[in-house]
């Protein structure tokens, strides 16, 4: 799996998950920025 597709993937999950991106990276503890490339 490349870059763009894991980051795919990572999108759609959050968005089944009903989740922003913001409260995606609360629970992550990691910088928004990272899921945002």
């Amino acid at each position: 799996m490349n870059q763009p597709e894991l980051g795919n993937y990572i999108a759609q999950l959050r968005k089944e998950q009903g989740l922003t991106q913001e409260e995606l990276v609360e629970k992550c503890n990691i910088n928004v920025r990272t899921i945002q490339r």
